[in-house]
Parts: C-alpha cells; structure tokens; sequence
C-alpha cells in the first residue's frame, strides 16, 4: 500500500503523475484509475461497474473490469460475470445502492445495512466501500438514469471506522481525476476538428482558384500530395451519378494518363471497393485497437493495387457530399526503407484527420462538377428550339411568353372548380365537464390510473379530500344538537318556554351545521358525472396539498361525438352558409381528409394577431379513433363554383373596391 497520508509524499506524487499523464483511450485509464484505487485503499479485489437495465428496464449494476484479474477468465474475454467475482452479490448490492444514489457507500460483508461504525459481528471478512466516478453532465447525475456515473467497490480487509472514512476519502479524491481525462479528451478532439478545418481551408481555397472541375481535381490532387508528403494521390468520380462505378479523373503531378493501364485500372478497382463499403478503406490494415472501424473493412482490391510492396501504405478515403457517396481519393505513399513503422500520412489519426476534411471539400467539387455538365443551359437551349419551330425564329422568347401567358389567361377565365374557403380549425369535444373541488380542504387520494388519457365511467371514483376535519366538526354539531334537544325536552317539561324556544333554535342550526357537514364528507368522493376520458387533471403533485372551492381538478368529456372550430376571417365569413361541405385535415394527419357539415356560425367576431376572425362550428361526418380534442388542422369549406380567375383575383378586386369608395 502506497503512503499517501501525505499529500507531499513520493506516493502521492507518482499517482498524480500517473493519473494526470495523457492517456490514448477511455478504456486505458479506467483500467489504470481501477489499479490505482486497488492499491491506495489495500484491496483485495476492485470491480469497475456502470448502470445497465436490468430484465424489466430496471436500474443495474453491471461489472466491466476487474483488478487483479479474474482466475479463469481471459484477457480479452469479455467483462467477468458477477459469479466470477470474490464476494460476488455483496460487491453487486454495494454498486447498485452506489450508482442509485450517486455518493459513495459502505457495507460490511454478509450484512444488507449501510455500515455506521457500529459492528453487527459479520465485520470480520471486511467491508465493501464503492465509489462514484462522477458524471460528464448535469443529467447524468440523475441517480438511475442511462448516463448514471459509474462507480468502483473496493473489498478491503477489516480495519477501524477512522481508516475507512479515510480511504472513502482517498478514493474520491482519486476518482476526480476522471474530470481531467474528460477535458483532456474533449481538448484532442477540438484540436483534431481544428486541423481539419484548416487543412479543408486550405484546400478549398486550392479548388477554388482552379478552372472547371478537372482542374479543381488535379489542384487538389497536387497539394495534398505536397502537404502529406505522398508518392501518389488520386481523385475517382462516380460516372453514372452518386453510388454507381468510378472512374479516376486526377493524378497527382499528372495532367494526361491513360484510363486503360493496368495501374488505373486497379486503382479504380481499389475505388470501387472504399466506394462499396461507403468508409474510409486503410493498407496494411491497424488492429481493433488502433481503430475498430478501419480493421474491419475489406482491402483485397487495395492488396492487389499495392502489388506485394510491403513498403507501400495504401488509405482510400470516400468523398461525401449532402447525398451520398460521389466519389473517392487514394493516397499512396511508401514508408522509408529504415523504418518499421506505417507513413505518417497513412496512420488512422492521419486518415480521420483528412476524411474529416474531405468531408467539408466534397460538396465544393461537387457543386464544380454539377457547374461543367451545364444542364440547365442545355435544357433550356433545347427548348428554345422547340419554341423557334412553333413561334419562329424571331423573338422566340417573348413570342412564347405571350402565348403561355394567353393560354394560361383563357384557361383561368372558363375553367371553373369549387371555391373553398381555407381556415385554421381545431377540434372540440361536443360535451365537456369540468370538475371542480366541491370544497376548501386537502386532498388526500387518487386511484392508481385516473390521470389525463385514462378512459372513466359514470360513477367511478376519480379523487378524494380529507375528512379529518369534517369529521370532527360532524361530531361536535352531532353533541351540540344532542345536547340542544336534551335542554328543550328539559324546559319544556318545566314549562319555561322561553327557554325550550332558544334551545330548539340552537338544535336547528346545529342539525343544519351537521346536514353541512355530512353533504361535504358525501361529496368528499369526486366521481365522474358521465362516460369519457380525462382530458387533463395529473394530480400527483398535488395529493396532500391544499384546495379551493372551485379548483379546476378534471376536464372530462366524451370522445365519440367531436366537433371542429374554424376561425374564418371576416373577409370570407360573408360566403359561408349552414349546412355547406368541405374537408379537414388535420397537423398530425394530413394525409387523411375527413369531410365536414357547418352546424352554426357565431355571430360575435374576435379580434386577434391584427385581424377579426368568426367562430364556425362543424360537424364530422366521418370520425376517426385517432383523433382528440386540441388537434388543430386546416378547414377548407365549399361556398360555390368560381372560375380560376375569379378566385385568384376576388380579395385584389375586393380591396380596390374599398380603396375607390
């Protein structure tokens, strides 16, 4: 065990040096964070847990590394099973109540208690501690949700309730650390996404000064052969558009080649193949530990284009753009004959680097290449054409303007469909019911399933207040009342009449105050007045909270009769009739239409966002079980057949009405 009671002590040193020292992987450092915290804290074993969902979507504690390892379980096997583990369901329990409450817990073995410092006598195989790692965000703090903090147990040998609280402390201080691994992390991969973003600057700049998309190729093709030091960069293009065969365009330091030698046509063979998989292809190919995705691509094309050269590195890179894959670029590039190692440009970070960067290029020389094939001036250079064979050949433009404009005009003047009238609707139920709190009191209950969605019938119970009170008041009105007849009965016996007239009018109000009381405990349980659903009313929040009279607690209504609500503007309101047709399509559906009936119009305008819009109510005449009150939609109503003409000029026409009045 190291001595790290002091904080200037050669131990401390080491591990902050160690732990603070860079690390290439997440897995690297959490396996030497688990070593470190195995050694400070004397363990005998420590396990590394992360949340998992368990069989019902449950929150579990799932081991992924162990530290020392596992007997009879392989590197590279996989993470152990908690069988495997020493003192297996007791480490589980720990990281489970760990990663449930995000703080670090203690346990002695064979007991399911959190330890205080009071031994239960179970303490003599030794404790349990487990220790969060903290979470990369403020939503992953959440105790229970997916990006829980992980968390390590430690089982350490007996020791005094002092020297677990230190070690507690010891490997919290250590499991900080996993803050600085983050930043240092997040900095790479700022640092690698700026280096793209200047090498594709620069090249864009290269494409950019160059003429028509060949030469954007072979500008591009030269500097980056210059800027990674390659034998030989290529530029292939997809010839029957995106996805389809390639065909290499650009060489580098090569303005003239043949497409028929053998060494380009296994260049556009390796192409093909990097083009296929739609991912960067790499010769020789890296391990899975270099980079998972690179050693699983298939470069038998890119073997026989390196032709047995064992010096020879090989990476095809495919070029992006919005949508899809259009071309791709090789590099080659030999590695000196002295070195055992990859060429630097060939490296994985090398070719991530410049995929990156390609990725921002791609749509440039793509926008160059739709810019050469010119398909717009030779479309509309054909239809001049057509156009001078029908009109002739002077002032063939303005001629088929005048006759589009002509036959347009005619066919707008007599060609006559129905005018519908467009409005924003929502839909209503016809029925709704708003249940109020009967009374001032607390609410105290809400059966399991009553909540906004839930499907009720008349009579079912949908909440409850509390009695307490009114139960107690029921009873002193009950004695009041009771005592009130005692004492009437007594003077009337007396023949004091006075008196027994007193005492009746006290036991009126008290059985008036006790009739009052007993409605409200009756009407303590708020039922549903009619079948429906639950429009709103979560109550879950609210259940011993206080109410008043009249608190909105439940919209209810009936979901098989609803209607929808049109605001028309005043402009068209003149045009609607009762019992007109038209259509709805709803925002959530707009590929359903549903025919409608006007059933009323409300006379009252409203005022809103600038203009005056009418209420007008429709009926559905075909309903769908999808639907539910609050879908808005567009209502488009029939008010007659119009010419085209008509209907697309009507508001100018009417507006310069107004202006000439």
């Amino acid at each position: 065990m190291n001595d790290v009671t002091n904080i200037k002590a050669p131990g401390w040193q080491r591990i902050v040096a160690e732990l603070s020292s860079g690390a290439p992987d997440d897995q690297v450092f959490l396996d030497r964070l688990l070593r470190i915290l195995s050694q400070i804290a004397a363990a005998r074993q420590a396990v590394l847990f992360v949340p998992a969902a368990g069989s019902s979507g449950e929150l579990a504690a799932r081991p992924i590394a162990v530290y020392p390892p596992v007997a009879g379980v392989e590197p590279g096997m996989g993470p152990p099973s908690p069988d495997k583990l020493e003192q297996g369901k007791g480490v589980v329990r720990a990281a489970y109540a760990c990663l449930e409450s995000g703080q670090a817990r203690v346990f002695e073995l064979g007991s399911a208690e959190l330890y205080d410092g009071s031994p239960t006598g179970a303490s003599g195989a030794g404790y349990v501690l487990a220790i969060a790692l903290p979470a990369e965000s403020e939503q992953a703090q959440q105790p229970g949700s997916p990006g829980a903090p992980a968390c390590v147990t430690l089982l350490i040998e007996p020791r005094a309730k002092p020297a677990i609280q230190s070690t507690v402390a010891m490997a919290e201080v250590i499991a900080g650390y996993v803050h600085t691994h983050t930043l240092r992390q997040q900095l790479k991969r700022t640092q690698s996404a700026t280096r793209s973003l200047e090498l594709a600057t620069r090249l864009i700049g290269a494409i950019n000064s160059a003429t028509g998309f060949k030469g954007a190729c072979i500008q591009l093709t030269n500097d980056l052969a210059k800027l990674l030091k390659a034998d030989r960069v290529a530029i292939g293009w997809a010839t029957g558009g995106r996805d389809s065969s390639i065909r290499v365009v650009a060489l580098s330091d090569t303005e003239h080649f043949d497409t028929r030698t053998v060494m380009v046509r296994k260049l556009q063979t390796a192409m093909d193949e990097c083009l296929d998989q739609a991912q960067p292809v790499l010769h020789p190919q890296p391990t899975s530990e270099q980079d998972v995705l690179l050693s699983t691509a298939i470069a038998h094309a890119h073997r026989e284009l390196a032709g047995g050269d064992t010096k020879l590195a090989i990476a095809s890179v495919p070029l992006r753009a919005s949508d899809g894959v259009w071309g791709v670029l090789t590099v080659e590039a030999r590695t000196p004959a002295d070195s055992g190692m990859t060429a630097a440009a060939i490296e994985p970070a090398a070719v991530e680097l410049l995929q990156a960067a390609l990725d921002l290029v791609s749509p440039v020389l793509k926008v160059r290449h739709d810019d050469d094939r010119n398909l717009a001036l030779r479309t509309w250079d054909s239809t001049k054409r057509t156009g001078a064979w029908v009109v002739g050949t002077k002032h063939t433009v303005w001629k088929m303007v005048g006759v589009i404009v002509m036959a347009a005009l005619l066919f707008c003047t007599f060609y006559t469909t129905s005018y519908r009238v467009g409005a924003s609707g929502e839909l209503r139920a016809r029925e709704k019911r708003i249940i109020s709190a009967p009374f001032e009191g607390i609410l105290r209950a809400k059966p399991a399933g009553i909540e906004p969605g839930a499907t009720v019938r008349k009579g079912d119970v949908l909440c409850e207040m509390d009695t307490t009170e009114l139960a107690l008041q029921a009873a002193e009105a009950q004695a009041k009342w009771v005592q009130a007849d005692k004492a009437m009965s007594q003077a009337m016996k007396e023949g004091k009449i006075a008196e027994a007239k007193r005492a009746e009018a006290q036991a009126d109000g008290a059985r008036a105050q006790l009739d009052l009381l007993s409605s409200r405990i009756e009407r303590s349980r708020i039922v549903a007045p009619v079948d429906g659903v639950l429009l709103s009313g979560d109550l879950r929040d609210k259940i011993g909270g206080a109410l008043k009279l009249g608190d909105e607690l439940f919209q209810l209504a009936p979901l098989d009769d609803i209607i929808a609500v049109a605001k028309v503007d005043e402009r068209d309101i003149a045009r609607i009739k009762v019992g007109a047709h038209g259509e709805i399509a709803t925002r959530s559906n707009p590929g359903d239409r549903f025919p409608v009936t006007v059933e009323r119009i409300v006379p009252l305008g409203l005022a809103e966002e600038g203009k005056t819009t009418f209420e007008v109510r429709v009926k559905l005449d075909r309903y769908a079980g999808w639907m539910r009150p609050g879908m808005e939609g567009i209502i488009r109503l029939d008010t007659g057949d119009h010419s085209l003409l008509y209907i697309g000029t009507r508001r100018v026409i009417e507006t310069v009405r107004l202006w000439v009045w």
